[in-house]
């Protein structure tokens, strides 16, 4: 694989994982949820707009409209509201594992969504090796803050938003070769701003009294950690093997837990090392049992203009 395709994906999971870091900066900025949410999602629905109108797409037909509704549901507002309370309540790097086990939940909803994609043996010991770091978090306690931690609250929302993504990512492969993937993309930002926008006015108020810096971490939240990562990835499935491409995956979480450690001053504890070493070791081996029983496929490269 040639060293541009490493570095974007470096880049796409450098911007996925400082997610959680960026999240947490702003909850000492005092950004609320719902506005950090609702901006977020906002300010990405824009700018694959802006692609759309740039590649000059034709109009959605009604199924991807459907498609896109159930995705702007299950892949994006329940994870990442979930996922933003979560780091409310814990470590950018304790949500960051919990994050990895997106690939093992998708694996468990294929196996009863998608025909080719049946749960083996393998694939079922490396859900039981995965959700056994989970559990290693919760009896311990930890949470990688140094006070107001509430690592089973964080769990709770975390696996929630897990077990949602991982329905949509079975949705998606289900669907897959009946959209365009940054159409789709478009749809599911556009659906979820509406509602979230609403949410945050609602909830909140209006943004008018955010601090400079808050804006400026809202603004990488929406670029670095979500519309750029999102481009790159959809980019990369274009261009080389998903499997090779799923290695973003790998790199997230230990952004998160590196990222969160040297910039926030968050805590590598005990039960953080044992559950995210069990958590990766279970992605691992689903990985490596996805990659088993898939049949080779072969993508034409063209190097980056």
């Amino acid at each position: 694989m040639r060293g541009t395709y490493w570095i974007l994906i470096l880049v796409a999971a450098l911007g996925w994982g400082s997610g959680g870091i960026t999240t947490r900066a702003a909850f000492a900025e005092g950004v609320g949820i719902w506005t950090m949410v609702g901006l977020r999602v906002a300010i990405a629905a824009l700018l694959v707009l802006a692609v759309l109108v740039a590649r000059r797409s034709p109009l959605p037909t009604v199924a991807v409209l459907r498609y896109g509704l159930s995705q702007a549901v299950f892949n994006l507002t329940v994870p990442y509201v979930l996922f933003t309370y979560a780091l409310d309540s814990a470590s950018a790097g304790f949500v960051g594992l919990l994050t990895a086990l997106i690939p093992l939940s998708t694996s468990l909803f294929a196996n009863f969504m998608l025909e080719d994609e049946s749960m083996t043996p393998r694939k079922f010991f490396a859900l039981l090796v995965g959700f056994t770091g989970v559990a290693a978090l919760m009896l311990s306690g930890d949470s990688g803050l140094q006070e107001g931690g509430r690592p089973l609250v964080a769990i709770g929302l975390g696996l929630t938003s897990v077990v949602s993504v991982g329905y949509a990512g079975a949705f998606a492969k289900k669907h897959a070769g009946s959209y365009d993937p940054i159409m789709l993309s478009g749809i599911q930002f556009g659906f979820a701003a509406i509602w979230l926008v609403a949410a945050m006015f609602v909830i909140e108020g209006a943004p008018t009294d955010l601090s400079v810096n808050g804006w400026w971490l809202i603004l990488i939240l929406a670029i670095a950690a979500t519309f750029m990562p999102f481009l790159l990835f959809f980019w990369l499935l274009q261009h080389i093997p998903v499997t090779n491409a799923s290695l973003v995956g790998y790199i997230v979480p230990f952004v998160a837990l590196i990222g969160g450690i040297v910039l926030l001053d968050e805590q590598l504890q005990s039960g953080i090392v044992v559950g995210g070493v069990l958590v990766a070791a279970g992605m691992f081996l689903s990985d490596r049992e996805s990659r088993r029983i898939s049949s080779p496929v072969t993508y034409q490269s063209t190097p980056l203009n």
